[in-house]
């Protein structure tokens, strides 16, 4: 009998960064993780995480999207989006730490959005937005230049999505733009091509399908208005011609979650389940959403649920964290609601802020050592809030 011989295997960095054990510094996600961390299976992590929140009393405020695990919601003191959560901790001026169980781009809209007596914590640095590392600042100065040269930057306005970094926001404040959540992107198009003025154009950033959605169904837009900027190739597969011609130029960027869901995920739903409300986000693909009974953000998402009547069925397509927490809160007042695909598909990113990352973070800050601050510097983050205070202002 022969003894088993270790592999000899090196862990890849993507393996790695995964594993939480290392970090991608040219990406939005932040630049190291934590090291040592509690076990997962230590049983006392619950006692251990509300003993840290004791400890430091009303200094704390602890943010939580509506993506995070149940194990990490349960210790928030507000949940909900990401624009939700920024301003809700500009709303705690006596809050010294705000804990931002969310990604990094939400934890620097919270940084902008505060003032500077307070810090802003991400228990895990590498939690990011796949979404929002598809534009990178010096990608879109590329475009821009790209728009410069076909001679339609100078009738183009940049609209970003929430879901994109303090340097993409900057951009766009500095570039006469403003953001965007999903639940109010209709009336920041509608805003920016006032601004363009007649055969203006808007660069929307960084998810295509939000842009498109947008555009086909609240604006009456046909789909040869928007082409999509691509930015690893050359003038951004684009020829002059096209620039000048489109009035969407999408970039191309998508949620990794909601582009998951297709067609074939209604179709089979909708034979599976007799009567079913198909129900989901505008980040998903345009045929998604045409073939969908109802779409709209995460608060939409909600909010319709809840306003529900008993016994109607619903097959939701957005974060699975968020429709598994839906079906149990309302499964006793009768209600049915379904993931909208088959596969299951958390936010591999947002679950990395997991109960051992936010113990550690919660005991470091109460051991008096700042850990994992987000910080945004003061030129990009005026920009950004430049930008911000536009979409406040929006009629």
């Amino acid at each position: 009998m022969t003894t088993a011989q270790p592999l000899d295997v090196t862990p890849s960095p993507l393996a790695l960064l995964l594993l939480g054990r290392a970090a991608d510094p040219a990406s939005e996600r932040g630049v190291d993780c934590p090291g040592d961390l509690p076990a997962p299976s230590d049983p006392d992590l619950v006692g251990r995480a509300r003993a840290a929140r004791e400890r430091l009393g009303s200094r704390l405020f602890v943010l939580g999207h509506h993506y995070q695990r149940d194990e990490v919601i349960q210790f928030a003191d507000v949940t909900g989006d990401s624009f939700k959560l920024a301003r809700e901790a500009a709303a705690r001026p006596e809050a010294e730490y705000i804990v931002f169980c969310g990604v990094h781009f939400m934890a620097e809209s919270a940084d902008i959005l505060t003032n500077d007596s307070q810090q802003v914590i991400l228990p895990d640095l590498a939690a990011g937005c796949s979404m929002a590392d598809m534009a990178t600042a010096e990608q879109v100065a590329e475009a821009w230049d790209v728009l410069t040269d076909a001679g339609v930057a100078g009738s183009t306005v940049p609209v970003t999505y929430m879901n994109s970094s303090a340097d993409i926001k900057a951009f766009t404040g500095r570039h006469g733009g403003t953001v965007c959540t999903s639940s109010n992107a209709r009336r920041a198009l509608t805003w920016a091509f006032a601004q363009a003025g007649e055969n203006g154009k808007v660069l929307f950033l960084p998810d295509q399908h939000l842009g498109r959605n947008t555009a086909l169904r609240d604006l009456g837009m046909a789909p040869e208005d928007c082409v999509v900027y691509n930015p690893h190739r050359p003038g951004g597969g684009l020829t002059p011609e096209e620039l000048r011609r489109a009035k969407m130029i999408l970039w191309r960027g998508h949620c990794s979650v909601h582009g998951r869901f297709s067609l074939d995920s209604v179709t089979e739903v909708r034979a599976r389940i007799p009567g079913v409300n198909v129900l989901v986000h505008p980040e998903c693909r345009q045929e998604v959403v045409a073939a969908a009974d109802h779409v709209g953000s995460t608060e939409h998402i909600i909010r319709l649920l809840d306003e529900a009547p008993a016994g109607s069925r619903w097959a939701v397509g957005t974060e699975l964290n968020l429709v598994r927490r839906l079906a149990a809160r309302y499964a006793p007042q009768g209600k049915e609601i379904v993931f909208l695909d088959r596969t299951v598909c958390f936010c591999s990113t947002m679950n990395r802020i997991d109960l051992p990352h936010l113990v550690w973070a919660l005991e470091s800050l109460a051991d008096g050592k700042v850990v994992n601050r987000i910080t945004v510097d003061p030129e990009t983050a005026h920009f950004a809030r430049v930008a911000l205070d536009r979409m406040l202002a929006l009629p």
